[in-house]
């Protein structure tokens, strides 16, 4: 009778997510195919870490400045996946865009100090906050959500993890968005402060993670916050590095992401065209026309 009624459970839970995605078919969050929330063409937009250095990014007089990484570039299909995630409730790229940054911190152990095994002894993941308001008016603070997808990842892989909202950001902090790069630095002085029943555990190795990162003023006030609390970064992690970079950033990431393929944007959409009767010639060369870069 047990066996009959897990095999009816499982059976229904199959049906109902059919017939979910025949009535609310789930899409791509960067490119619009249909069948998954981030599709494999997307996905290899997120790739091995590389340093980034965003312009105004100091932990501040005397003190050495740990590295930033990215995993990607934030334009293109990424950018627009990244704004569904925090603007416009895409909470199910959660957990994609969480193990991708798992991938990255498993990557960078060896500059992080953390590693799997007993001997190691984990790593506690301290998410950028946003204001409140902000997090109010999104459901939620999407980077802690994002770290405790990470995190959970991390523990698949045998990597013992923890996510620390350490973090918060002072009333009075307004929205970076459009700010110059100095207004954005006087905009978060001293207006990170600390949760102190979010601290990270004494003498875990602590990453600082975050979505985006600009000219790295948001990611300095952080640090600075930790540091006052005698919490050593040694590593940022984020998922896309915005414009404010060298050249020579740029072109580290096309060659490590294959983002200037113009057929990675063709191909998601070319089993879609088989369910419409648009010609497929005709959209394929528009969606080619689209993917060019300027």
């Amino acid at each position: 009778m047990a066996r009959y009624a897990r095999v009816h459970a499982g059976w229904v839970a199959r049906w109902t997510h059919a017939l979910l995605d025949l009535l609310l078919p789930v899409e791509c969050a960067g490119c619009g195919a249909p069948g998954a929330p981030w599709c494999p063409d997307c996905a290899v937009l997120l790739g091995p870490p590389v340093q980034v250095h965003p312009p105004r990014f100091s932990a501040g007089p005397g003190v050495s400045a740990p590295p930033v990484y990215a995993l990607g570039a934030y334009r293109g299909q990424l950018r627009t996946a990244l704004l569904a995630y925090k603007e416009h409730g895409r909470r199910d790229l959660g957990r994609p865009l969480g193990s991708a940054l798992a991938a990255g911190l498993v990557q960078l152990a060896p500059v992080t100090g953390t590693g799997a095994g007993p001997e190691s002894g984990g790593v506690c993941l301290v998410p950028v906050p946003s204001r409140r308001s902000a997090a109010a008016r999104r459901g939620g603070q999407h980077v802690t959500l994002l770290a405790q997808h990470a995190a959970a990842a991390l523990a698949n892989a045998g990597m013992e993890a923890a996510v620390a909202p350490a973090l918060r950001m002072a009333a009075g902090v307004r929205d970076s968005v459009g700010l110059p790069a100095a207004a954005r630095q006087a905009n978060l002085a001293g207006r990170v402060l600390l949760r102190r029943t979010g601290m990270p555990p004494t003498g875990t190795p602590v990453v600082l993670v975050d979505d985006v990162v600009t000219t790295g003023a948001t990611v300095a006030a952080c640090v600075a916050a930790l540091l006052r609390a005698g919490i050593d970064t040694p590593a940022i992690v984020v998922l896309a590095a915005a414009g404010c970079h060298p050249p020579s950033y740029l072109e580290a990431l096309n060659a490590t992401h294959s983002v200037e393929d113009p057929e990675r944007h063709v191909r998601p959409w070319r089993r879609h065209l088989r369910r419409t009767t648009v010609p497929a010639s005709a959209l394929t060369l528009l969606i080619r026309k689209e993917a060019r870069p300027p």
